[in-house]
């Protein structure tokens, strides 16, 4: 089916799916679902490394001491979620430093279950609007 473009309400009675498909394979990808709630994809993360800006959330896993997560400018109006789920070492910690934040530089999870929320404004950069535990420097 082809691009369409509608100019009033559109309605389901199941919900609504965003998917990409790949030109090359031609598999498609669920990005997000719409229905009573909203379910997007998550990008999981051994260690250190970058955070997407394609998938709504980012869970980490401490991989040792001062992992850093970079995280990109993204488009204004855009959310990220980034997530401490697990370590392999009880004093792992994850440092999220992205590339513009209105807040400070970094922010950083010693904790697993500790998350920040942001959403980026093409001014100023990713801007914290949640922070679970996460120290902000």
């Amino acid at each position: 089916m082809a691009n369409t473009t509608f100019s009033g309400p559109v309605r389901s009675e199941n919900g609504f799916e965003s998917i990409t498909k790949n030109t090359t394979t031609g598999a498609i990808t669920s990005n997000a679902t719409y229905g009573k709630s909203i379910i997007a994809s998550v990008q999981a993360l051994a260690g250190a490394g970058a955070a997407n800006i394609t998938d709504l959330v980012t869970e980490v896993t401490a991989a040792g001491t001062g992992d850093v997560v970079t995280l990109a400018n993204g488009t204004a109006g855009q959310m990220k979620i980034v997530s401490m789920v697990g370590e392999a070492a009880g004093t792992d910690t994850v440092v999220l430093t992205p590339a513009t934040f209105a807040g400070g530089t970094t922010i950083t999870f010693d904790t697993v279950g500790e998350s920040a929320t942001l959403i980026y404004n093409a001014t100023i950069g990713w801007v914290l609007v949640s922070n679970n535990g996460g120290v902000v420097a």
